[in-house]
């Protein structure tokens, strides 16, 4: 397979970015798409010109760090689906694509595809964590919680932190991320006991970040690999309701 390349070059986010034109030829359509794009480098380093700079770890769709955007959607055309799992096959050959960085003021570009998330890492650091304490591993057991809690926590827990929900969100809003990581906690009986002061916090350093409000597009929700429901937001605003109430 064959296919046009429009990718996004920046050396850094003080200087002005731009879209260049590469090939990539002969790509197997079974593998996926980082591995496209580790023979695109390979080629380019051959030929002398600076490989792409993009994030990656674990490359197993569980990290969230393959924040790319294919053809104007976060991970691409595959519901479900981070870019590092994304196949080949699911592009027609000859097809241009074109790939550029998470789209959102609070995510600042440091290279070509590479943006800063550290504004998921502070909204965590606020509150996003259980710090009382809670036993060992055996007691975690001896506690009963219903299954449909316990269900809907694991549901919100799958959130991996890529960043794809306030990517595609046209306010850019982390409403999704921080629904998820505030819902998880609150269901469970371990979590429930800071929650009017985790739901403050979290929120308060949201909007510090400079994440846009949440219209009800559901972009988020289209967008997420984990396919996390919008539901979880209702739960954040009844959670930040609660915590001044009380």
């Amino acid at each position: 397979m064959n296919f046009t390349l429009k990718v996004w070059r920046q050396k850094n986010r003080n200087i002005k970015g731009k879209l260049e034109t590469y090939g990539a030829e002969e790509i197997s359509s079974d593998i996926s798409f980082l591995e496209m794009l580790d023979q695109v480098n390979e080629n380019l380093a051959a030929r002398g010109i600076e490989p792409i700079a993009f994030d990656h770890d674990c490359r197993e769709g569980i990290c969230g760090s393959c924040s790319l955007t294919l053809n104007g959607i976060p991970h691409g055309p595959e519901r479900g689906t981070t870019v590092c799992q994304l196949h080949m096959r699911h592009f027609k050959d000859g097809e241009t694509i074109t790939i550029e960085p998470w789209r959102a003021k609070p995510f600042p570009v440091v290279k070509d595809l590479v943006v800063d998330r550290n504004a998921f890492d502070r909204i965590i650091q606020a509150g996003g964590y259980i710090s009382v304490s809670t036993g060992g591993a055996p007691d975690g057991n001896a506690i009963p919680i219903a299954k449909e809690k316990a269900d809907r926590a694991m549901d919100a827990a799958q959130c991996i932190g890529c960043g794809a929900c306030a990517a595609a969100c046209p306010n850019a809003s982390a409403m999704l991320f921080v629904a998820s990581k505030v819902s998880h906690l609150a269901l469970l009986p371990q979590g429930a006991i800071e929650r009017e002061r985790r739901a403050r916090n979290m929120v308060k350093q949201m909007d510090a970040e400079g994440f846009g409000n949440c219209t009800n597009h559901f972009e988020c929700e289209a967008a997420c690999p984990k396919e996390i429901s919008v539901a979880f937001i209702a739960k954040l605003n009844r959670e930040y309701v609660r915590a001044y109430v009380k």
